[in-house]
């Protein structure tokens, strides 16, 4: 077990340190790290630790406040990543960097935590949680869940206040290397040329397409020229330029795999007439009905299917790569193979078959969605026509953040970040499987072996429909994905549910209102 597991307090005795009076009995459960964390940054912020104060050591501070050492540890952990504090070696653990005070409400008093519908915290993801008092509940908004899902969905469900986001899509962002960026940045800046602050190359700098075709080397099996590689914004960029020029070549329908997502699907069909749907299942994408739609092209999750989790098999492959070699291309969307926890890596199939794949990739589950950077690997026959688009659109993305990104693969930061996040996402993967087990019994759970996000299915069915549940979820401040957002075809009713922004106590939570809410509704309708 990881040593920064939160640990039960033994209220029999007391706890708490006279640094910044630091009570554990206001934090909520299973969330010690977390609010030990919160603590500090606000004293940071607001003067109380300005910069050159020495922290407690580790064990110190632990045994004051009864908890193990690794949360202590974890929660400074997070704050030298954030560039707040460094350690000195003998010199201790000291601020180095003051920050303004984040505007975090004060912790209500214990006896308001007696229901976890209470807490005021920021989240991971940024977003605030309903206001203590009413745990009843923060009404949906009144169309989110209504008819066929809007261009706008997405948009709507990150702005709802929730207590609790289990929403797939995002890394843990409260991980992101900060510290590590900031260092980055610097290296980057004393030995950038004035000249390298004006236009540059709209594919993208020369040192991160070579950092990205290094990268896809080691990690994906893809050989590639950084000539090869175009740099975008985010893979939503890359399906608006994909679809543009394939509609320019005389290809105006692109197959979808079903379920698939419901937001590349919409980025996708803005600029295609059409975006059939193909079954998928235990083994991928079902090609004789791929073969059977006509469709010319088709948009792929091969590694890690989203949302099911399947991987698509070996014979399947085979299978597939015949169908492009006959023609068909294959656009793979890469969105989140580097995330894996109990199965050995799955090539990308561009490795494979070059020019009838074009592969996207992005940092957007590596790092963070907020980059805006991607990266677009394509048949020759296409390469030129997507710079040019690119170029049109908007003459490429930002030099500075490339260079940094370029900075982070090639000095080995990014392997190390992929790492930590690998351990702390599978221990959050590991607290939704136990929820789920102990509060929707009548689920089965899909794609468990990798990625950020598990796929529910309800065998039995539901009392009421997943959207329903989804909006009865969301009055309750926490946030989900309805299964029937992303399938066109007939499927169980269903939830997608992310669990990488979210501490291992507010999983357990959010699942916890889901099965209440299940047996509050009563049995499953009849099919």
């Amino acid at each position: 077990m990881h040593r920064s597991n939160d640990h039960p307090i033994d209220r029999s005795i007391a706890a708490g340190a006279d640094f910044l009076q630091l009570d554990p009995g206001q934090a909520p459960a299973g969330g010690l790290a977390d609010w030990l964390a919160r603590r500090l940054r606000e004293a940071i912020g607001d003067g109380r630790l300005p910069v050159g104060s020495r922290l407690p050591a580790t064990r110190v501070l632990a045994a004051d406040l009864r908890v193990s050492r690794g949360v202590v540890t974890d929660a400074y952990r997070r704050l030298a990543e954030e560039g707040r504090i460094a350690g000195l070696g003998r010199g201790g653990t000291v601020v180095v960097d003051q920050f303004a005070p984040e505007t975090v409400p004060p912790p209500p008093p214990p006896a308001a935590r007696s229901t976890a519908a209470q807490r005021t915290a920021a989240r991971p993801d940024g977003s605030r949680p309903t206001p203590a008092g009413d745990t009843a509940t923060t009404p949906a908004p009144a169309s989110l869940f209504d008819g066929a899902p809007a261009t706008t969905v997405f948009d709507a469900l990150r702005a709802a206040p929730a207590r609790i986001n289990l929403a797939p899509g995002v890394p843990d962002l409260a991980a992101f290397p900060r510290a590590a960026w900031l260092r980055a940045e610097r290296a980057v800046l004393r030995d950038l040329a004035a000249t390298d602050f004006g236009y540059g190359d709209p594919r993208g700098t020369p040192a991160l397409r070579r950092a990205v075709a290094d990268w896809l080397a080691r990690n994906r099996g893809i050989r590639a020229d950084p000539g090869e590689v175009l740099v975008v914004a985010g893979a939503a960029q890359a399906l608006a330029l994909v679809g543009e020029v394939l509609r320019a070549d005389g290809l105006d329908v692109v197959a979808v795999e079903d379920p698939g997502s419901l937001g590349t699907r919409q980025h996708l069909g803005h600029r295609i007439t059409a975006t059939p749907p193909v079954p998928v299942d235990t083994e991928g994408i079902r090609v004789d009905a791929l073969r059977a739609v006509g469709a010319r092209a088709v948009l792929l999750t091969p590694a890690h299917q989203f949302p099911t989790g399947v991987v698509l098999g070996g014979a399947r492959r085979r299978e597939l790569l015949q169908w492009a070699a006959d023609g068909g291309l294959v656009i793979e969307d890469d969105y989140d193979a580097e995330h894996r926890y109990d199965r050995p890596p799955v090539p990308a199939l561009r490795g494979v078959l070059p020019e009838q794949v074009l592969y996207l990739g992005s940092v957007s589950k590596l790092l963070a969605p907020a980059l805006r950077t991607g990266w677009v690997l394509a048949p020759a026959r296409y390469r030129d026509a997507l710079a040019d688009a690119k170029r049109l659109s908007d003459l490429g993305n930002a030099a500075l953040p490339q260079l940094v990104l370029a900075h982070l693969m090639e000095s080995g930061a990014l392997e190390r970040h992929l790492r930590l996040q690998r351990t702390r996402h599978r221990r959050r993967r590991d607290a939704m499987t136990a929820a789920v087990a102990a509060h929707l019994p009548g689920a089965a759970v899909h794609g468990a072996a990798a990625g950020l996000h598990l796929m529910l299915t309800f065998p039995d069915g539901l009392p009421c429909t997943d959207t329903e549940l989804a909006a009865a979820a969301l009055a309750h401040g926490v946030k989900v994905h309805p299964l029937s957002w992303h399938a066109r075809l007939p499927h169980p009713p269903g939830l997608v549910l992310g669990y990488a922004a979210g501490t291992p106590g507010e999983i357990e939570e959010g699942i916890a209102v889901l099965g209440r809410l299940l047996r509050e509704a009563g049995p499953p309708l009849p099919g």
